[in-house]
């Protein structure tokens, strides 16, 4: 048996108008509640077949709004969501047996196990039993050993677990994980991306929201910032990083500065440690960084530097960055 490998259904050959590679399509998408709040304001996104994308955002910032709207929880203002080519609201049993959630909140059964519930999950799908599927996603949850336990008796992040195992017992083609690891340790932590891994290998394709930009910036094939329900921009990650990352170069210096010396103005200097360091910014994708330059007029003004480094920027500091420009 392939892992995570959907189930046939009649329609499986129907094709969107728009494109094979997209799978789940957003358009014009808004939502204002009675109260007469903006959560979304007229959203456009095309998740690709097979990627994982990231939905970063603050709190507030519509990222799990946008996820309830595609699932069918949540019902839109205005605009439209194509999964797979169906329309979410005209034929939502077709989008809906497409899609697996992992939402925030802990909502179980408290008296049952993690098998039944799993099982009768997958049963809601009406899907036939399959019972090597169920202790194949038990076992890579590492829920096997507590599968006849009562819910209520599992830890916190047990029970995460068992969200996932929930989301995964119907083959879904599609998986939103909504702050996935929010809350549970950092063993878990691991061992979900590695399944989110095994997930994209078996052609799910995965869309996550979270507030840990460093898993982000290593598991996400491209990156949607959303703030304020405007979605700022969908990047690929790496082109993302490259466009609006920044290096810096770190001169530690033998000699303390109260200054930048004027000779130096032009370079945009910023003194650090107490004076002593210097610290440049510099665009690595540039045709020149400067740093020949600079390092010539370092030693013309008399300054020497014991030691230097170079950083570039995280995606966090870009998010925070852009996310800062919109206020």
């Amino acid at each position: 048996m392939n892992d995570y490998t959907t189930s046939k259904s009649p329609d499986t050959d129907r094709t969107r108008t728009s494109g094979g590679d997209v799978v789940v399509s957003i358009s014009k998408l808004s939502k204002t509640y009675a109260s007469g709040f903006e959560a979304l304001k007229n959203v456009n996104l095309d998740i690709r077949r097979g990627e994982i994308f990231a939905l970063l955002g603050p709190n507030g910032a519509g990222k799990t709004t946008v996820i309830s709207i595609v699932c069918g929880i949540v019902t839109a203002s205005d605009g439209q969501v194509l999964v797979d080519g169906y329309d979410n609201v005209a034929e939502y049993r077709q989008t809906r047996s497409r899609i697996g959630l992992v939402p925030q909140e802990l909502t179980t059964d408290s008296f049952e196990s993690a098998w039944n519930t799993a099982s009768f999950s997958r049963g809601l799908f009406g899907l036939p039993r399959n019972d090597a599927h169920i202790e194949q996603v038990l076992k890579d949850l590492s829920l096997w050993d507590k599968r006849n336990d009562r819910i209520m008796t599992l830890s916190g992040g047990m029970k995460r677990r068992v969200l996932i195992a929930k989301a995964l017992a119907h083959e879904p083609r599609i998986l939103f994980l909504d702050e996935p690891t929010a809350g549970v340790d950092v063993e878990l932590r691991h061992e979900m991306w590695n399944l989110v891994r095994k997930l994209r290998a078996g052609g799910v394709t995965i869309i996550l929201t979270t507030h840990y930009i460093g898993e982000a910036e290593e598991m996400a094939d491209r990156v949607g910032v959303i703030n304020n329900g405007e979605l700022i921009l969908v990047e690929n990650k790496i082109d993302l990083m490259r466009k609006l990352g920044r290096k810096q170069l770190n001169l530690q210096l033998q000699e303390p500065l109260d200054r930048v010396p004027d000779s130096l103005s032009g370079y945009k200097l910023e003194i650090d440690a107490g004076g002593y360091e210097l610290i440049y910014h510099y665009d690595a994708a540039g045709e020149a960084t400067g740093i020949t330059r600079l390092l010539g007029a370092l030693k013309e003004a008399g300054i020497r530097f014991k030691d230097l480094r170079t950083k570039e920027s995280s995606l966090e500091e870009i998010f925070v960055n852009l996310v800062r420009e919109r206020r």
